[in-house]
């Protein structure tokens, strides 16, 4: 077999985990966003059970304890869902340096691109999901921990 026939087999081959790859990496995004949307919704009910219940006072510990416990788990969840998403982000760039001048590889390069999206969009799309993803159930962990050891 020849020297290009190797490069266009491993080409097609590095191609075809690309695709699976790309596969694995958007499928993530919906569940980081119904883990988003648990999240938000879980926190909601439990302030609101707290409202319901006449405010914070100690006896609602058990309330306190629950949304800190349950965001917590749920920031090592989202945090894992995210860990396998730039996992295969890494290897889908390892993939697109190896065949820098196929095409089919630079589907996610956008670099410059954002220019070209309405400034609105821009701006409100500036902040990486991963860092409200991350950061929003480790608030709200801490949120629950501060109104459980503030009402003891």
């Amino acid at each position: 077999m020849s020297d290009a026939a190797n490069r266009t087999d491993s080409s097609e081959r590095d191609f075809e985990a690309y695709k699976l790859l790309l596969a694995l990496w958007q499928s993530e995004n919906p569940i980081k966003t119904l883990k988003l949307q648990v999240l938000l919704a879980v926190n909601a009910l439990l302030v609101a059970a707290v409202a319901v219940a006449g405010g914070p006072r100690p006896e609602l510990w058990y309330l306190y304890g629950t949304g800190f416990v349950f965001s917590l788990i749920w920031t090592f969840s989202i945090g894992r869902t995210a860990l396998f998403q730039d996992v295969w982000q890494a290897r889908l760039a390892e993939l697109r340096r190896r065949h820098p001048q196929d095409p089919r590889f630079s589907i996610l390069e956008n670099a410059g691109r954002e220019r070209d999206a309405r400034r609105l969009v821009r701006v409100l799309g500036a902040v990486p999901s991963r860092w409200y993803l991350l950061v929003s159930p480790l608030a709200f962990a801490a949120a629950w921990l501060a109104v459980l050891l503030a009402t003891r």
